[in-house]
């Protein structure tokens, strides 16, 4: 299995970097995106290991999901494919979550 990553969570991992740089610093932005990073690769290795994420279901793609730390490493899996649809603040509210560009 390979790890696609789409445009809507690569847009979510960068405005949490860019958050993490203005109030933290760069040291600390840069190990947040680094541990999101390094938890996304372990996927490969359990993939269905992830707990599904019911309040996606509406998309009918069985999205999963696997924590670091604050953040939900979102993702389905497609054709023999991991594709991470988004890195979701588990601090922020729910519904948050059910954005239609999510693919």
């Amino acid at each position: 299995m390979r790890i696609i990553w789409t445009r809507f969570a690569i847009d979510s991992l960068k405005d949490i970097y860019t958050f993490y740089l203005e109030i933290a610093g760069a040291g600390t932005a840069s190990r947040i995106r680094i541990g999101i990073v390094s938890e996304a690769k372990k996927i490969v290795f359990y993939p269905y290991s992830g707990q599904k994420q019911e309040s996606l279901s509406s998309f009918q793609k069985e999205h999963r999901y696997f924590l670091k730390g604050h953040f939900k490493i979102i993702y389905r899996i497609s054709n023999n494919e991991i594709i991470i649809t988004d890195v979701f603040d588990t601090r922020q509210h729910p519904s948050k979550m059910n954005n239609p560009r999510r693919k």
